[in-house]
């Protein structure tokens, strides 16, 4: 587990391990969680990027059984 340490201006630096294991690059932005006492970083990621990422996925299942019936009787 790498430790950092916040500057005195709020600033940290990501490990370079972690950076090059996650791919980030200069200017990339993150999101920023809090749990608790929990601080997460998440990287943004383009819209473009997940584009196909849903491809051929079985839609059968998407709703709920109560929303399913619903919308059988609907039909009848």
């Amino acid at each position: 587990m790498a430790t950092i340490t916040i500057s005195s201006k709020f600033q940290i630096v990501i490990p370079k391990e972690i950076r090059e294991k996650l791919h980030l690059r200069p200017r990339q932005r993150l999101q920023v969680l809090e749990k608790g006492e929990i601080i997460i970083l998440v990287p943004e990621v383009p819209l473009k990027s997940l584009k196909g990422v849903l491809k051929g996925m079985n839609k059968a299942d998407l709703r709920e059984k109560k929303e399913q019936l619903h919308m059988i009787r609907r039909l009848n």
